[in-house]
């Protein structure tokens, strides 16, 4: 063997062991990242309530990986200030579902994140989104609801889903929405407040079964601790009295269900703005005892029904008032609702 090709076999080796020696570096430095991550998951699952909601039977404790094939831009349905909503499905049925990831979540709530998940989850009316279940291996967690298919009263009423509806459909919609949020505020074990009731918070099926959405979590209050030091809701259908006050109460529901009432029956969008405010001008014409029917949709107006619309547009009145003991409860809202449905149906 020559000299050259000692020289040869010399430089081989040396060039194995830098890259043999890169190799070892590249492996540490990828098993530390690792057990790093692993030590951050860990921490966010017991941090976000995982030891207590491992234990609840009907709430389903998803994996990052489980989610990171829905968690695609292509996948996103909505989007707001809230966060981001990707439509995806699940398990071996396939199950279409939507989930919601938070861009942020009230750091005072955050501790009370498991009570609040365990309380939503024991929350079962055919009028109210489902939650299946959530990601605690995150920062903030990730919620994971039932898909509802229509999308939301907002789209079809004002949106790109636009459909034409008659008085029985709107009244049909209003009806069940107010029976959710009744059974939310009386009959469920602990009072929950939903605080941001408004069209785009009221999804419908393809038959216009309409399902409350975006109450839980954040919003969820009990009727003992119904302070809030920062208001949170869409400032167009929030009750004045809370956003003056900080105080949160079923009646303030009440008066933002009113508001979704108005919209309903005008097909006209509501402002927060000054200028051409729909719900200022509505009132307006009722005290002064003008004709409402001019605010009324004309695809409704003229049906032979203008007893039971001048019957809406009082309930409407009633919801709005700004004397909270004037408002009614969702309980007598919704019962009065189901009537005037029955009678457009001639029962």
């Amino acid at each position: 063997m020559t000299f050259v090709s000692l020289i040869r076999i010399e430089k081989f080796f040396g060039y194995v062991g830098v890259i043999g020696g890169f190799f070892i570096v590249a492996l540490v430095v990828f098993i530390t990242l690792l057990r790093r991550e692993k030590r951050k998951t860990k921490e966010f699952f017991e941090k976000n309530g995982g030891p207590i909601l491992e234990k609840v039977n009907n709430i389903k404790l998803f994996k990052k990986d489980d989610l990171r094939p829905i968690l695609k831009s292509g996948n996103i349905i909505g989007k707001g200030g809230f966060g981001e909503v990707y439509k995806g499905h699940i398990g071996e049925t396939n199950q279409p579902v939507a989930v919601k990831k938070p861009i942020n979540v009230n750091l005072a709530k955050k501790n009370q994140f498991a009570n609040e998940v365990i309380i939503q989850s024991r929350v079962i009316h055919k009028n109210i989104v489902k939650l299946i279940g959530c990601c605690l291996e995150v920062d903030i967690p990730i919620l994971v609801y039932e898909f509802v298919s229509r999308g939301s009263l907002e789209d079809v009423l004002h949106g790109s889903n636009r459909l034409p509806l008659n008085l029985d459909q709107r009244l049909h919609i209003a009806a069940q929405s107010a029976e959710a949020l009744a059974y939310m505020h009386s009959k469920t074990s602990t009072t929950i407040l939903h605080g941001d009731v408004k069209p785009a918070n009221i999804l419908l099926s393809d038959d216009l079964l309409p399902k409350i959405s975006d109450f839980g979590i954040s919003r969820l209050l009990a009727i003992d601790n119904d302070h809030t030091m920062s208001v949170i809701g869409d400032m167009t259908y929030m009750d004045p009295v809370y956003f003056q006050t900080g105080l949160l109460t079923d009646k303030s529901d009440v008066y933002s269900f009113g508001v979704v009432l108005l919209e309903l029956i005008t097909r006209k969008k509501t402002s927060h703005s000054d200028k051409n405010n729909l719900l200022k001008n509505f009132l307006d014409a009722y005290t002064n005892g003008s004709t409402v029917r001019d605010f009324i949709d004309e695809e409704i107006a003229a049906t032979n029904h203008l007893e039971l619309l001048v019957g809406i547009a009082g309930l409407v009145v009633q919801c709005l008032s700004l004397d909270v003991n004037q408002r009614p409860k969702m309980t007598d809202i919704a019962e009065r609702l189901h009537y005037m449905a029955k009678k457009t149906r001639g029962i």
